[in-house]
């Protein structure tokens, strides 16, 4: 008795970790409807400003190392170089993400907008390399942030010696944090991110408010700075070009974005607001992107013309007092240690925190997609299983690259100008196809920037491409491998039958109900006549009352979840013919079966001739183009949508 009722203990403490686990999730239904047969609870949503704040942690965060990038790639000309990263910020990636934002407001971001253009298996593919790219963006943000919080706690003065050498160690404890937060749930998430977002720009607002004191109270430090400009560059034009040319290595000035998108189904909307036109959404996220670009183009201008004016160019390099942490610098030299180390604190947490939006960004992307197409398991649509898989990718990575920042830079910045790209060509395409040849034109020449800013990063840090290609093949490895061990699920979300297809079921529902499948060729009376005389001979029927015959037409073979639309037809006066269109056969006639059956009581017939050929070939066929080996498939996705037997729609194979 004790070791059952210890069973019992074990499985109840088992059920309540599943559940804990699966936390809105909608179980798929024990009847044949496919995943989306239940509806989940709607959750939260939050105001525009608060989601901003979640976006922001990452992009605001920059400014931790934003300005020493600045300085160490354009000298004297960084406060000139910033303003050109501002410029293209605001008229050009704010633009692009804008419409991106109208165009996919359920967070798809600029990879939905590509989908649409390329169709079968090449859009898929090419979805699944985006998302490589998505990956290699948000996963680096998490691990690169967690790894430059370390830098600063490690560097402050007051930190002890002893911490040195653990860098690691300590990464990896504020990336076990940050996804401690996440399991508790995103309302808490976003919470920590209004505080930490208000905190942060407060202390920044200080920190440059008082460095520009100094500088207008010591007014020689700027004829300084323009006399060295002019000497060096010369000319205003001058200056401009190799700022444009030094671009790309401020580039990391724009990532945020991608996420700010990514998170738009987190944004409160309208009341009147719908899933397929949901305004109010979409007027939030707009707001999100331009209030957030402008603040941090403001900071980031400022915090450039500081730095560069009151920090001796030599600490800004590796091993110098402001490597990395330019503004800390300002604020342990001009405020104190004490308000230098609640500004270092506050700086930890942002970076600590830039993180979630990643990883909010990935909790929404990932399951809009892999699991859409097959290409991920059911349990990948909730979200604490995935944030434990994405976590532990993140530890793994954190321990590969030693917690080093500099050595994950470059796949961080690939994978952002990556992603801003695509975005604007998504953009220019979409109004080429509009007809907006104008603004095609506009966001073309913004695409060619971003191309031109890509493909320089990659020539100087190949490391990053290479890293970005880890991503893309690990994606594309677990998808293949779950899209054939789902290749059997019964994937078809919903059915539903015209009057006239009802007519004949019920009619046949009073004796008995016999499908007849048949591969639409002529369609002409001889086809059917042959048909069903051969049916008839094949499986010793003694007449052809109850006989329906049913064709399927394969649409897109690379679509994983389809929606049936079952018509009904009277060929050549006589024949009657359920015609429907799936992506696999097999699926849509075993979902048609299952309908059949619970919509009338009677368990009906389906009749088959065995397909000609190799049964390998065949089965591959199934797998790449929804047809091949139909029969023996069918009969595979009923047994494992119906245990019982007797409930079980009968197969025959003739």
């Amino acid at each position: 008795m004790a070791a059952s009722a210890e069973l019992r203990t074990s499985l109840e403490e088992r059920h309540r970790v599943r559940s804990w686990l699966l936390d809105g999730l909608s179980e798929q239904s024990q009847q044949h409807q496919g995943p989306h047969a239940v509806t989940g609870p709607e959750h939260k949503r939050h105001a525009w400003w608060k989601v901003m704040c979640l976006t922001g942690v990452d992009y605001f965060s920059t400014l931790g190392y934003q300005p020493g990038i600045a300085a160490l790639a354009a000298g004297l000309l960084s406060p000139i170089a910033t303003l050109v990263l501002v410029a293209l910020t605001l008229l050009g990636a704010l633009p692009v993400y804008r419409r991106v934002a109208g165009e996919s407001p359920h967070g798809e971001g600029s990879i939905a907008m590509l989908e649409k253009l390329l169709s079968f298996w090449k859009g898929k593919l090419f979805v699944l390399v985006l998302l490589g790219f998505a990956a290699t963006d948000f996963l680096i943000t998490i691990t690169l942030s967690a790894a430059d919080a370390t830098a600063h706690i490690v560097e402050n003065p007051h930190v002890p010696a002893s911490l040195h050498g653990h860098e690691v160690a300590i990464t990896l404890a504020l990336l076990a944090l940050l996804g401690g937060i996440f399991l508790r749930g995103f309302t808490e998430a976003i919470g920590v991110a209004v505080g930490l977002v208000v905190v942060y720009l407060a202390l920044n607002t200080v920190v440059v408010g008082v460095s520009l004191w100094h500088i207008a109270m010591a007014p020689s430090l700027v004829t300084d700075w323009t006399s060295a400009l002019s000497a060096s560059h010369g000319s205003i034009a001058g200056m401009v070009v190799v700022s444009l040319l030094v671009f790309p290595k401020l580039a990391l000035g724009l990532s945020g974005f991608e996420t700010g998108v990514a998170v738009m189904p987190h944004i409160e909307g309208d009341p009147g607001d719908t899933e397929e036109a949901p305004e109010g959404r979409i007027r939030g996220a707009r707001r999100l992107l331009t209030t957030a670009a402008v603040i941090m183009s403001v900071f980031l201008i400022t915090s450039s013309f500081v730095t560069t004016l009151l920090i001796p160019h030599r600490q800004f390099e590796p091993g110098g007092q402001a490597a990395g942490r330019a503004l800390a610098y300002l604020a342990h030299g001009y405020l104190g240690n004490t308000f230098g180390t609640v500004y270092d604190l506050s700086t930890i947490g942002i970076l600590w925190f830039a993180g979630a939006s990643a990883l909010a960004g990935m909790l929404n992307l990932i399951p809009r997609y892999l699991p859409r197409y097959g290409m991920a398991p059911q349990w990948a649509r909730a979200v604490r299983p995935l944030v434990l898989v994405l976590m532990s990718v993140a530890f793994l990575v954190t321990w590969i690259f030693k917690a080093d920042v500099n050595a994950q830079g470059g796949a961080y910045a690939t994978g952002v100008l990556v992603l801003i790209t695509s975005a604007s060509v998504a953009v220019t395409l979409s109004l080429r196809r509009r007809g907006q040849l104008r603004l095609a034109v506009a966001f073309a020449a913004v695409t060619l920037v971003f191309v031109y800013t890509t493909i320089d990063n990659v020539v100087e840090r190949p490391d990053g491409v290479k890293i970005a290609s880890c991503f893309i093949a690990a994606i594309l490895a677990v998808s293949l491998i779950s899209r054939i061990s789902r290749s059997f699920e019964l994937r078809i979300t919903d059915v539903s039958l015209d009057d006239t297809a009802q007519i004949f079921i019920s009619d046949c529902a009073r004796r008995s109900i016999r499908i007849v499948a048949n591969s639409p060729d002529a369609r002409d009376a001889a086809e059917y006549r042959d048909k069903l005389h051969q049916t008839l001979r094949d499986h010793s029927l003694p007449d052809a009352r109850d006989v329906i015959f049913v064709e399927v037409t394969v649409t897109d073979p690379s679509d994983f979840e389809t929606r049936l639309s079952v018509h009904g037809q009277v060929m050549h006066g006589q024949y009657r013919v359920l015609c429907l269109e799936s992506s696999s056969v097999s699926n849509a006639l075993a979902a048609l079966l299952l309908t059949i059956r619970d919509e009338t009581g009677v368990v009906p017939h389906i009749y088959f001739e065995w397909t000609e050929g190799n049964p390998v070939t065949n089965f591959l066929r199934f797998l790449l183009f929804g047809a091949g080996e139909i029969a023996p498939v069918t009969r595979e996705v009923l047994r494992r949508a119906v245990k019982r037997p007797t409930k079980r729609p009968h197969v025959h194979v003739g």
